[in-house]
């Protein structure tokens, strides 16, 4: 690799001393800065574990150690001798400090284990955990043929069984409920197996359960079981419910069928029995799974700006439809959603697709990825690079095609690594990221930003994903910013991820010419007014009045009022979340700021006349600050007292609808033209109509 450490130094503004064997005869450099009390970076993954076993072994260490790959990422790739400003970004990048503590979620696990599937298949299993774990089995059937030979004699684990199995809840606390409804009660049966020789329909099976489409009521099994008394078709069902910490679905239908089960969820579908290729980790995976465990809560939820939910109408759904976890969901008794912290996985998709800003990703915040991207692209533009893509990918399955590229490219396996102009950054979840980061990161001096997404990912994630990037690069381009900055690579194989890369660090998209000075804030709406004026003042040609953006995820846009329909009830006012359509207290009027407007559909949802369009765009000039009138009216008089108290199309319209009703006619149709007041004095006053005290 070459390394250039003047240069390097230069850049970092410190001086650099290049180590070759740091891991092996050069451990005591290592072993003197980690005691200096300094920070210190070690640039090179491999021996991370030896690092931390040294520093833990040595006396008086009071460095924050961190460690960072620059030889996968930067050099090990046909392109390394001009990597050395990515390597600066990258040790630069290295220096921050963590992310800043969250509150964090609990899960205590005492080890009781359901495993669900074949009786014999489950007891295979069983016995691999049985000494750390508590396990219950709920049989359904045998496998077909016993691939693990004959389920037990000797009853060594509780069996439950039943029809209508459901499964909720997640680590150290799932509800198993199912009905009860095999003849045979496994609490009584001796496993005597005289019921499955005596059968002649061969309805039960050695798991003890009696399928009801084969039994012709011969009723044998009955006869022979009279000592036992275990088997009885005159049992009425029962609902039952019991708790576990952990399950082991062997089922060939999955209880949880969500992209992202729970935690304390495994599946497997053991048609090989123990020859299954994922058994193993899986087994290890379970026996450590006892004790108490905790995570990040990766979320903050602002109802106040939520545009969920008003007035028991539902407007926007998109983090609901995009959690793969199922952990986001309606409260519809509150008008607002619900994040279950036990059931998020912190992938952050909720956070992108939110259009206000109510729910923010809290760890890392969106903040501190806004001063990763600034130190990554300024550090590389102070060190001579140009043209910078910023790599996003996953800290898991993404990392590790960035590295088996690197790799490649090393062993002349036919690619060229890392293009020396890719900077990559590692993500918890590559859904966390959205428009607000991509676009400070062009902002910040970023030529484009890329996506890697893997098999990790939900299809759901990638749908939104895409359609943020749509807009994102409808703003850009709208703008005058000419080509594509936006990329999503799908694909995580070797030879058509360096393909892509290489295609990416040859595009030359238009950016501004300077890098923008704002900080990105945790509020996203805050931090896109920010992006639009720094990209408004830098076009590199005239602006358009407006730019047409994308109906799907676009945060920004304008309402079209049906002039002949709006009767101006302002219902949709008070349904706005986000203040963007306002009433005015002086006279009949409604008002819209198109800055505000998150484009959720509220106020098209409640409009009782469907007089309202969303028109999803960008409006360039100075109006779309500033409050403008949509709708207005003239204000309808009492006919008693003269008093404005609504609008005269909402009263022709009114008036219109009730002119053939029995009950509005004459003196009670007058009344619908007066105010509140007037209506009531009109009533007591009235001599020509009978009350109900008049009657006797």
């Amino acid at each position: 690799m070459p390394l250039q450490p003047k240069a390097l130094g230069t850049a970092l503004l410190e001086p650099l001393t290049l180590h070759s064997a740091l891991c092996r005869r050069e451990a005591g450099v290592f072993q003197k800065a980690i005691q200096s009390g300094d920070d210190v970076v070690v640039a090179c993954t491999q021996e991370k574990r030896l690092f931390t076993e040294v520093a833990a072994q040595t006396e008086k260490v009071t460095s924050v150690i961190r460690f960072v790959n620059i030889r996968e990422t930067g050099g090990w790739s046909k392109d390394a001798s001009n990597a050395t400003p990515k390597i600066a970004a990258l040790l630069a990048a290295a220096h921050l400090p963590d992310a800043e503590p969250v509150a964090t979620v609990t899960y205590k696990s005492t080890g009781r284990l359901l495993i669900v599937g074949p009786l014999d298949q489950a007891e295979q299993v069983a016995a691999l955990v049985a000494d750390t774990l508590e396990v219950t089995i709920f049989a359904q059937g045998v496998s077909q043929p016993a691939q693990t030979g004959f389920p037990l004699q000797e009853r060594q684990y509780p069996v439950i069984s039943g029809s209508r199995l459901q499964l909720k809840g997640w680590l150290g606390a799932f509800e198993a409920s199912w009905s009860k409804t095999n003849p045979i009660d496994l609490d009584l049966c001796t496993r005597c197996n005289a019921c499955v020789a005596v059968c002649p329909e061969g309805a039960i099976d050695l798991s003890y359960q009696i399928d009801s489409n084969k039994c012709t009521s011969h009723r044998d099994c009955v006869s022979v079981c009279k000592v036992a008394g275990a088997i009885d078709f005159n049992r009425e069902p029962q609902a039952l419910t019991e708790t576990f910490d952990l399950v082991l679905d062997l089922g060939a239908e999955r209880l949880i069928t969500l992209h992202a089960p729970p935690q304390g969820y495994f599946a497997l579908h053991a048609s090989a029995g123990l020859a299954s290729p994922g058994l193993l980790p899986l087994v290890v995976k379970l026996r450590d799974m006892v004790g108490e465990f905790e995570k990040p809560k990766f979320f903050n939820y602002k109802q106040k700006i939520c545009a969920h939910s008003r007035n028991e109408t539902v407007g926007c759904n998109a983090c609901i439809d995009i959690c793969s976890a199922g952990a986001v969901s309606s409260e519809k008794s509150r008008q607002q959603i619900v994040v279950n912290p036990n059931l998020c996985i912190g992938c952050g998709a909720c956070t992108t697709v939110c259009p206000t800003g109510a729910l923010t990703y809290a760890y890392p915040r969106a903040s501190e990825q806004g001063v990763r991207l600034k130190t990554l692209l300024s550090t590389y533009a102070k060190a001579g690079g140009a043209h910078a893509t910023v790599l996003l990918h996953s800290q898991s399955s993404g990392q590790q095609a960035v590295e088996a590229l690197g790799r490649a490219a090393q062993l002349q396996k036919g690619v060229r690594g890392v293009p020396a102009n890719v900077i990559p950054l590692g993500l918890w979840h590559t859904a966390s990221v959205g428009l607000d980061l991509w676009l400070s990161a062009i902002a910040f001096g970023a030529s484009q930003v890329a996506v890697l997404v893997t098999e990790e990912e939900a299809p759901a994630y990638l749908d939104g994903l895409a359609a943020q990037m749509r807009v994102a690069q409808a703003l850009l381009n709208g703008l005058g910013y000419a080509g594509v900055h936006f990329h999503l690579l799908r694909t995580p194989v070797v030879a058509a991820l360096d393909a892509s890369l290489q295609t990416l660090s040859r595009a030359r998209p238009i950016v501004p010419k300077s890098a923008a000075r704002f900080a990105v804030v945790q509020e996203k709406r805050s931090t896109l007014d920010m992006l639009l004026d720094h990209f408004i003042s830098a076009a590199p040609l005239a602006l358009p009045e407006a730019i047409a953006l994308p109906a799907a995820g676009s945060p920004f846009g304008s309402l079209q009022i049906n002039l002949d329909s709006c009767t101006l009830c302002l219902s949709c006012v008070s349904a706005c979340p986000a203040s963007a359509l306002q009433d005015n207290p002086d006279r009949p009027q409604l008002k819209f700021i198109e800055k505000n407007c998150v484009q959720c559909g509220l106020c098209a949802s409640t409009c009782p006349e469907d007089a309202i369009t969303l028109v999803p765009r960008l409006l360039l000039t100075p109006q779309r600050k500033e409050a403008r009138v949509l709708n207005e009216s003239q204000p309808y008089q009492c006919i008693r007292c003269s008093k404005p108290f609504g609008t005269l199309k909402a009263i022709e319209s009114m008036l219109g609808k009730l002119a053939g009703h029995a009950m509005f006619q004459g003196a009670a149709a007058d009344r619908l033209k007066m105010c509140s007041d007037c209506r009531v004095v009109d009533i007591y006053s009235a001599q020509n109509e009978v009350k109900i005290t008049d009657i006797r």
